[in-house]
C-alpha cells in the first residue's frame, strides 16, 4: 500500500512539474499545446552527455538532435524565471 501511495506522489509531482515547464518554458514554441506524453517522449527522452563540474553543468547534444533549439530556448527561460524568482522585490 506505501509503495502505491509513494508511486502516486511521484506520478502527480511529475505532471505537475511537466505542466509548469510547458507554461513557463514551452510557451510559444510546438511543444506548448502538447500533451505530457508527447513532452516526454519528443523533448525529455533524448541522448545527451551531461559534465558536472564545481561550478555548472554541461550538456552537450547531438548535432542532429530535432528538439536541441527548443531545449536550449526552454532551459534559458526556466533559468530566467529562477532567476525572477529569486530577486528580492
Amino acid at each position: 500500500m506505501r509503495a502505491n501511495q509513494l508511486r502516486l506522489w511521484f506520478a502527480a509531482m511529475a505532471y505537475v512539474l511537466i505542466c509548469a515547464m510547458r507554461r513557463i518554458a514551452l510557451a510559444d514554441t510546438a511543444f506548448a499545446n502538447a500533451t505530457c506524453g508527447t513532452i516526454r517522449l519528443k523533448f525529455l527522452k533524448i541522448g545527451a552527455l551531461v559534465r558536472i563540474s564545481v561550478r555548472r553543468i554541461k550538456i552537450a547534444m547531438a548535432s542532429a538532435c530535432p528538439a536541441a533549439e527548443h531545449w536550449g530556448r526552454a532551459a534559458r527561460r526556466l533559468a530566467n524565471a529562477a532567476k525572477a524568482r529569486a530577486a528580492p522585490v
